[in-house]
């Protein structure tokens, strides 16, 4: 069975990267004006880590965080099978929480946390579309 385990007691370095990763996000795009409308939306075993609003305009966020980009950008982790998860979750979160009014995107964040310095933040708005119906 699962447990769950409270954030101060994690231990895993790369899932305290990706928490880091999405507090430096979630203030990078409220700095934006976005609202934050939910964080970490499960469906089963999967996620949205960020769901955020601007008006009308609700963007569903995979945040990628590195410590470099030596292995490449955390925007090249997000492949086809990841988007049709990602949107999947989407389509639970639209069910449920979704205006009449409402438009939708996918947005990519990607954070490079090199220790010591400002992290730095690439978001790519409208990152990619949906093929057919969602789910």
């Amino acid at each position: 069975t699962r447990r769950f385990t409270p954030v101060a007691e994690w231990e895993d370095e790369r899932h305290l990267l990706g928490l880091e990763g999405e507090r430096v996000a979630i203030a990078f795009l409220t700095s934006c004006g976005w609202s934050v409308e939910a964080h970490r939306f499960k469906l089963g075993r999967h996620d949205i880590d960020l769901v955020v609003r601007k008006g009308h305009t609700v963007a569903f966020v995979e945040v990628k965080t590195r410590r470099s980009q030596t292995c490449g950008s955390g925007l090249e982790a997000v492949n086809r099978r990841k988007q049709h998860d990602i949107a999947r979750v989407a389509s639970v979160w639209v069910l449920r929480h979704g205006r009449p009014d409402d438009e939708y995107r996918f947005d990519l964040l990607a954070v490079v946390d090199s220790r010591g310095g400002a992290p730095q933040v690439e978001h790519v708005p409208d990152a990619w579309r949906p093929t057919g119906r969602w789910g």
